[in-house]
Parts: C-alpha cells; sequence; structure tokens
C-alpha cells in the first residue's frame, strides 16, 4: 500500500460541477487531458480539499464549506495571494496554478494548486509506516524547524508588511477571538467568561512581530515518501498573517495531545503527537525558546489562548450544524468539544502562576 496521502470519494452534499471547472481550468492550462475526477480528502471541517485527477495532471482544488460562513473566514483569494507571495522565500508553499471568483464556475472562489506527493499524518501513522523512537523525535524536531523558519522569514524583504496591521496582534486576537465566541454560542454551550476575562486580564505585550501561520500542525504538513522524516510541504494558508510568534506555538500546542493526557483530551487527536518519541508540550516550548531566543517562562497564556481559539472554532462550526447550515453529522459532537475545552482552560488557569 502507497504511504502517499489518499483523497476518497466526495462527501455527499459536497460534490463539484466537473464539466464547468474543466472547461476554467483548460482555459488556463491547455495541456490537460480528458475530464478531470474528483475525489475528497479526509477533514473538511474548514475548507474542503479535493483532488482533480486528470489523464496526464493532478491538480488540488480548495473551496470554502458550503452553507452560510463567518464574514472574514475562508477567503481563498487572499490565501492563494498569500501562498504566491511566500513562495519564493519559504520553498514549502505548493504553487498556486490558478484562482477563480466567477459565480458561473462555482457558487464561491476557489483555487487550484499543484498537488505534492506525499505522506500527511493523521490521528496514526499510515499503514507500512514504521518509526523508531529516535526518528520520531528527529521528525517532531524537523517539523517544529519549519514552523521557526518560517517565523525568521524576513517579511518585509519579502514584500509581506501589508499582511499584518502592526504592534498590538495579542489584544487584537483576544478582543477578536472573544467577540467571535458570544456571537456562536448556542444555548447548550458554555458562557467562556472567565477565561475571556483571565486572557484579558494576563495579557502580554507582543513579544515580536513575524509571519505566523495560526494552523501549524502535523496533518498541514507533507512529508517526503522516501525520506518520512523530511518536510516537503507545507498547507493551509488561510489564516496566515503578520503577528505574534508565541501565539502562533500556542496555536499548535492546542493540538498537540500527549501520551499522558487525560481521556477527554486524546478523543480530540488528530495527530500523532502521543507516539514515543514525540517532544511533549514543555519540551516544543523549552526547545522552540532555545531556538529562538524568545523567552517562553510564563508560556501559560499562549496556551489557554490556543485552546480558547481552538474552542471559538469549534463553536463556530457548531453553530453552522445547529441551525441546519451544514448537514456533516460529525459536527453534531462539536459543542461537547467546547464545553470540554472550557474546563481545560479552568484547569490550566487554576495551575498558573502568572
Amino acid at each position: 500500500m502507497s504511504l502517499i496521502d489518499q483523497a476518497g470519494a466526495v462527501r455527499s452534499g459536497e460534490e463539484l460541477d466537473l464539466a464547468k471547472i474543466d472547461v476554467f481550468l483548460k482555459g488556463v492550462d491547455a495541456t490537460l487531458e480528458g475530464m478531470p475526477a474528483a475525489t475528497q480528502f479526509p477533514g473538511g471541517a474548514s475548507n474542503l480539499t479535493y483532488l482533480l485527477s486528470y489523464a496526464n495532471r493532478e491538480l488540488i482544488l480548495r473551496r470554502p464549506p458550503f452553507g452560510a460562513k463567518a464574514k472574514s473566514a475562508h477567503d481563498m483569494l487572499r490565501e492563494a495571494g498569500i501562498m504566491t507571495e511566500l513562495k519564493p522565500v519559504y520553498p514549502y508553499v505548493p504553487a498556486v496554478i490558478a484562482t477563480c471568483q466567477d459565480r458561473a464556475v462555482m457558487d464561491s472562489d476557489f483555487y487550484v494548486m499543484e498537488r505534492l506527493r506525499g505522506i500527511i499524518l493523521r490521528d496514526k501513522l499510515p499503514a507500512g509506516l514504521t518509526l523508531s523512537e529516535n526518528d520520531t523525535r528527529q521528525l517532531c524536531l524537523n517539523v517544529i524547524d519549519k514552523m521557526i523558519a518560517l517565523h525568521q522569514v524576513d517579511y518585509q524583504a519579502a514584500g509581506l508588511a501589508h499582511l499584518g496591521k502592526g504592534d498590538g496582534y495579542v489584544q487584537r486576537q483576544i478582543a477578536g477571538w472573544s467577540e467571535r465566541y458570544r456571537k456562536a454560542r448556542t444555548d447548550d454551550a458554555v458562557d467562556f467568561e472567565d477565561v475571556m476575562r483571565w486572557l484579558e486580564d494576563k495579557m502580554p505585550a507582543d513579544v515580536a512581530t513575524c509571519l505566523i501561520h495560526n494552523d501549524f500542525r502535523f496533518d498541514n504538513v507533507v512529508l517526503d515518501p522516501d525520506n518520512p522524516l523530511k518536510v516537503i510541504g507545507v498547507l493551509d494558508w488561510e489564516m496566515a498573517t503578520l503577528g505574534d510568534p508565541l501565539m502562533d506555538l500556542g496555536n499548535t500546542l492546542a493540538y498537540w495531545v500527549q501520551a499522558d493526557d487525560e481521556p477527554q483530551f486524546k478523543q480530540m487527536r488528530r495527530q500523532p503527537t502521543n507516539l514515543p518519541g514525540m517532544l511533549t508540550r514543555k519540551e516544543v516550548i523549552a526547545y522552540y525558546g532555545e531556538k529562538t531566543g524568545y523567552r517562553t517562562d510564563h508560556f501559560d497564556f499562549y496556551e489557554i489562548y490556543g485552546l480558547f481559539r481552538l474552542a471559538v472554532i469549534v463553536q463556530q462550526i457548531y453553530y453552522r450544524f445547529h441551525h441546519g447550515q451544514t448537514k456533516n453529522p460529525q459536527f453534531a459532537f462539536f459543542v461537547h468539544v467546547t464545553n470540554y475545552l472550557e474546563q481545560r482552560c479552568k484547569n490550566l488557569m487554576a495551575q498558573s502562576h502568572i
């Protein structure tokens, strides 16, 4: 069995009009042969990702979810623009082939990019891939190093200064995510008010301004099939911006479920950070601080922020399901995740020395 990440059947209600897409793409690349076959990659709680297989080329199409969406979310043209500008200085970005905002082709903006054929790690290692504890540790460090490399890009020299709003990123994030949670709250969701108040009270100044990914996880990293310890691509640039690097790391660690975590958190795991050899969250923080020089001795704030932000994202998805704007049955349970994350935040707040 191939280790290369595979797409599956397109989910019901998320089909594409392949005839219209084919006409559009052949206007971009006249060498495309035949009609494309469409398959869909797993996930899709946020943007949807499809594999378009022509007789002579494979392409990846990204579009927003179906149904009503948050006003500023799922901006496909922005994501494609960031990728195009970033690729010359951060080569792990896939090449964008085309963007489209013609509603005659699709009901939303979308873009098409090259396919990076590689391994993507999800909750378990793919069948046939075995890593020793030392290999797993090295892979973990290699992935963190790619985040550090992004944070060290000279964004001004790269012409990316327009992505940010300047100082005050931490304050804007706490205010913005708090507002988004209050708007997305449903009657079966907790209020998070204690957590939002704590974050506002404990807010530090920005430690720096740099390029941040805002969703840097193992399942957004592509590994070389011939050398699974080597990163060849980083995906999902929807939320990339200029901001505080420790906030970015806090977002990453919200998904970093380790082997000794409590059962409720383990149920949320979507990447193999529990394997022997993987760094713990504390080890990731220490390694990142050592490599970058940023002080990480008061990281509680960033860890709690990351969990709160994850809760908002989960709750926004649940809100759409709750109000019948999307029908994916897996979203029915997301409110329980929201409620659990509030308790996890409160537990960490109780232990914090900030």
